[in-house]
C-alpha cells in the first residue's frame, strides 16, 4: 500500500515542533500554553513564538498569541507520520542491528527526519509491518492511524493486585536504564505489594522475584493491563 502522504517544506526544528506539540495536546485535544511547550523542548518562550508563527503560516498549527497552541489536522497527519517513521527506525535498529532499547532513542532521532515516504514505506514491508516499538508504543500506519489501547499507569493499580507491562511512556535512556536495573521490561508481571502513603512510592513484585521499591515518577511512566 502506497504511503499517504506528500513530502513538504518543513525544517527538522518545525518536525521537533509539531511532534512535540501533539504529544502534550494529547493528539490535538488540548490547547498547549508556550511556556509548557518551551519547557519541554529546552528553549525560550521568545524562540517558541517564532516557530509556532511559521507553523500557522504553513496551516500545521493553530496559533494564538497568549493563549496558546494546537495542531492542525493537517499538522496532525503530519506530526503522525514524523512518529511512524521514529518508532519504525526504533524496531530496525533493536531487531536488526541489535541495539539495546536504551540507545535506539537518540538514533531514531535523526533517522526520523529522512522525508521519503517510499523508504518509511518499505522499511514497514521490510520489518513485516509491525504494529508497536521496542518500548510497546502503537506504531501508525501509513494512513497515520493505529488501535487506541485500553491502558492504566501502574500507579494507579490498587494493592494486592497484578499486571503486565505493556509500553513505557519514558524512553529516555536514562529512565530505561533505571527499569533494566530493577528487572522491569516489556511483558513483565508487576505485583503491587504495598502503596507507600507518604510520598506516593510503591513496592512491588516482577514476575515473584522479590520486592523492590519504585517511585510514583517510575509507577506513572509505566503503562500495564
Amino acid at each position: 500500500m502506497k504511503a499517504q502522504w506528500t513530502v513538504m517544506n518543513i525544517s527538522q526544528t518545525e518536525e521537533n515542533y509539531l511532534k512535540t506539540i501533539y504529544h502534550l495536546s494529547k493528539g490535538g485535544v488540548e490547547v498547549v500554553v508556550t511556556k509548557a511547550l518551551a519547557s519541554a523542548l529546552k528553549t525560550s518562550p521568545a524562540a517558541v513564538a517564532d516557530i509556532l508563527r511559521r507553523l500557522d503560516n504553513k496551516g500545521m498549527a493553530i496559533y494564538k498569541k497568549y493563549q496558546g497552541v494546537n495542531i492542525s489536522p493537517k499538522g496532525k497527519t503530519y506530526a503522525l507520520q514524523i512518529i511512524r517513521k521514529h518508532r519504525l527506525w526504533e524496531v530496525f535498529l533493536v531487531e536488526k542491528l541489535k541495539f539495546n532499547g536504551d540507545e535506539v532513542h537518540e538514533v531514531a532521532e535523526n533517522l526520523e527526519h529522512i522525508q521519503s515516504p517510499l523508504l518509511a514505506q518499505r522499511l514497514d514491508n521490510f520489518l513485516g509491518n509491525p504494529t508497536h516499538d521496542p518500548h510497546g508504543n502503537p506504531i501508525p500506519n501509513a494512513q497515520g492511524t493505529f488501535v487506541a489501547e485500553s491502558k492504566m499507569v501502574l500507579s494507579h493499580i490498587e494493592e494486592g493486585k497484578n499486571s503486565i507491562v505493556t509500553a513505557i511512556k519514558d524512553n529516555s535512556p536514562q529512565f530505561l536504564r533505571c527499569l533494566n536495573k530493577r528487572g522491569i521490561y516489556l511483558g513483565a508481571k508487576i505485583s503491587v505489594v504495598e502503596k507507600i502513603a507518604f510520598d506516593n512510592s510503591m513496592d512491588i513484585s516482577v514476575d515473584n522475584c522479590p520486592k523492590v521499591n519504585i517511585s510514583k515518577k517510575i509507577s506513572d511512566n509505566i503503562l500495564v493491563v
